[in-house]
């Protein structure tokens, strides 16, 4: 079932009108019914008049409270999410209200993104069938998009990891979505309406990795004007998402493992232990027995982290979810209309695929803004220096028909063609017209219209490479 925001309700309240009218506008931007109330009272009575299906309400507002209006609207429609705003100051206060019913919060300053992201996973759940169904066509960006029988055997383990609390090591390219099956495993856990905080350990200088998972005291260092919670702390109840994990340095790493261990935390400076109940999850696109052998990685902190492995399969083995995650991106980016030719597709799935399904969301992400039409052609994807490295089809031992670096520096062969990164634009654009020319078979009017450029301009082309002494040839063809 797919998600509808038009048909999902929203009401905002906010004694600030600048913050009320950005967040409204902002959902109305993503085609949800807002409404507005100006302080607690005012959205209470609202609520007794419509029907919500999410309420987003600040933390701290004169007369009624976030609190207070929490507590009043789950009395009234116990159905209805409630999202809360709050300052850094008010987080413990934040998360302790999510154990009397709110569903997350989100904390000031905050993206647009942010608030979308919030409010369609706290919406989602209402749906009558789970949003990551491998065969569901949602638009969210942490929604998992799948046919793949690789793909759908992974998530049946995960959902199975899902109902312990053992620790969870997710190791995949970059690109393949480690963050997405990570959420899919809170979603299905006992701790789904509790928080998910993630951090990447590759984003941050060694110190501030500390404080940011850790937490500290007042007064700990210099500029430690105030105490701070970690990460950990915030995450209590919930789960933690560790991205990079093979970044981490060799210190910290020593004191997670003492978390792991002992399931409490020191914050810097602190004076005693602080409890959590943290499930742990990691991710990371290295080779973890690798770093170890470097000496850049606790052996004893891997076997801790690897209790439940999992695997993502990279794009070129789950080939055959190009169609599904081509529909599902085109619709994403306001264009469910638009179709990849038979060339292009055909060039997509013998692609290497490097980026993986990060690289195809660009791709057609580009390709919509710069094309500007419905079909989407070879020259619409590879655009600019980019030259799609593409794996053979039958034929790997085929002489190419332009001059070629030795065996050694060659890239994959398809159809007798010889395509690598580090091409020039005119190289790559020669081997499209070639390639194209054979898949129409010599029909210069279709190939034209398949490459996106009109038939004088092919004829042109065609005389630049005469004229120079290397005239493509269609294997076939005179």
């Amino acid at each position: 079932m797919s998600f509808r925001p038009e048909a999902h309700r929203i009401l905002v309240v906010d004694d600030d009108s600048g913050m009320r009218l950005a967040m409204a506008e902002t959902l109305k931007r993503k085609r949800y019914q807002v409404d507005t109330a100006e302080d607690g009272a005012s959205g209470l009575a609202m609520v007794a008049k419509h029907s919500y299906q999410a309420l987003i309400t600040d933390l701290r507002m004169p007369g009624m409270t976030g609190l207070e209006l929490l507590a009043e609207v789950k009395k009234a429609s116990p159905a209805t999410e409630v999202l809360l705003v709050t300052a850094y100051g008010t987080i413990p206060t934040a998360v302790e209200a999510m154990k009397y019913g709110a569903y997350d919060f989100i904390q000031k300053p905050f993206s647009a993104k942010e608030l979308e992201t919030i409010v369609y996973n706290a919406l989602v759940k209402q749906m009558p069938q789970n949003a990551y169904r491998g065969d569901s066509d949602g638009d969210d960006r942490y929604q998992i998009i799948t046919r793949a029988e690789k793909m759908l055997h992974l998530l049946e383990l995960a959902k199975r990891a899902a109902a312990s609390n053992a620790t969870i090591l997710i190791q995949a390219e970059s690109g393949t979505g480690k963050e997405l099956l990570a959420r899919f495993i809170s979603r299905h856990s006992d701790r789904a309406k509790k928080p998910v905080i993630a951090i990447n350990c590759a984003a941050l200088p060694d110190n501030l990795l500390e404080s940011e998972l850790f937490g500290y005291e007042k007064g700990s260092f210099t500029g430690a004007l105030t105490a701070k919670p970690g990460k950990f702390e915030m995450a209590d109840g919930g789960t933690i998402l560790l991205d990079e994990i093979g970044e981490m340095p060799l210190g910290l790493q020593a004191k997670l493992l003492r978390v792991l261990q002992e399931h409490e935390v020191d914050r810097i400076g602190g004076k005693q232990p602080i409890s959590v109940d943290v499930r742990v999850i990691a991710m990371t696109n290295r080779d973890l027995k690798k770093r170890i052998d470097e000496g850049l990685f606790r052996e004893d902190l891997y076997y801790r982290l690897n209790v439940i492995p999992l695997e993502i399969p990279s794009l070129r083995e789950r080939i055959e979810d190009l169609e599904a995650l081509v529909a599902h991106f085109t619709t994403k980016f306001g264009n469910s209309a638009a179709k990849l030719s038979p060339a292009a597709l055909n060039i997509l799935k013998r692609y290497h695929w490097p980026g993986n399904v990060r690289e195809l969301e660009n791709m057609i992400q580009r390709a919509l803004i710069l094309s500007g039409k419905d079909s989407l052609e070879i020259s619409d994807l590879f655009q600019f220096s980019e030259a799609p490295e593409v794996a053979a089809e039958t034929n790997t031992t085929a002489t190419p028909r332009t001059a070629s670096p030795s065996s050694d520096e060659a890239g994959d062969l398809v159809a007798g063609y010889q395509m690598r990164a580090g091409m020039s634009v005119a190289e790559v654009e020669r081997l499209l017209i070639e390639l194209t020319l054979e898949e129409t078979d010599n029909n210069k009017t279709h190939a034209a219209k398949m490459l996106g450029i009109s038939l004088r301009t092919l004829r042109n082309k065609l005389n630049e490479y005469n004229a120079a002494g290397h005239p493509v040839q269609v294997r076939g063809k005179e």
